[in-house]
């Protein structure tokens, strides 16, 4: 079976796409939920026991170790043909869109870092970069959804592209970020996945604090409600 290392559900992004991918197609793995080191946002030393570049998201499959996130979606797709649409034309998308959310959005990664449990109101005038990645999604989502039918981006399954999206979704209803109607209405469906409910009711219990992530998350907004259970 595969061993999936993730990081605090509260925070890290990068862990949430390949375990919700399992969760969602119902590939059999076992959780192991590694904490930041207090006060860093990471823990390289800690995390290199098992992941070679000491960060999350880690799989373990038996002596094979695959340590990036678009990496695992490729490995399990091997074994599982749902990861990725049949239709090739819908997989050239699904993978490019993919891509391009593991390797992009960064004014998006830099002002609306995640955090599930924290309502952040930002600033109106919104810096142009940011604006631009917040069109890009919603260009992209609307894109995906009108050439494949929906309900998901690359057609009517859930797969690796949906799963990378998914902390968009949660960075939308955190910072309560402004898309158009399909978008917005595409981002609540992913946030009703039983996997993302589970995801986001465990997020919401951990007590466990970053300094270094809390600081960031609130660096561009304000604070308006912290809906965790109490630190400590």
């Amino acid at each position: 079976m595969y061993e999936l290392h993730i990081a605090n559900k509260n925070y890290s992004s990068w862990s949430l796409r390949p375990w919700l991918l399992l969760s969602e197609l119902g590939i059999p793995f076992k959780e192991r939920l590694e904490s930041f080191a207090p006060g860093t946002g990471s823990s390289w030393s800690a995390f290199r026991a098992f992941s070679p570049n000491g960060k999350v998201p880690c799989l373990h499959d038996g002596d094979t170790v695959v340590w990036d996130s678009l990496a695992i979606a490729e490995y399990v797709a091997e074994r599982h043909p749902c990861v990725w649409p049949a239709d090739p034309k819908a997989r050239a998308w699904a993978r490019c869109a993919a891509a391009e959310m593991h390797s992009g959005f960064s004014a998006l990664r830099t002002y609306c870092a995640l955090s599930c449990g924290l309502r952040i109101r930002l600033p109106n005038d919104l810096p142009e970069a940011l604006r631009s990645d917040i069109a890009r999604i919603d260009e992209l989502w609307n894109e995906g959804l009108a050439r494949f039918g929906g309900p998901f981006l690359a057609g009517n399954a859930f797969g690796a592209v949906d799963a990378f999206f998914a902390p968009v979704a949660f960075r939308i209803q955190t910072y309560d970020l402004k898309l158009g109607d399909v978008a917005t209405a595409y981002a609540q469906r992913l946030r009703e996945l039983p996997g993302m409910r589970r995801w986001y009711a465990d997020a919401l219990q951990e007590r466990w604090r970053d300094a270094e992530h809390e600081e960031e998350v609130k660096r561009f907004g304000t604070l308006l409600a912290d809906l965790r259970a109490p630190a400590g």
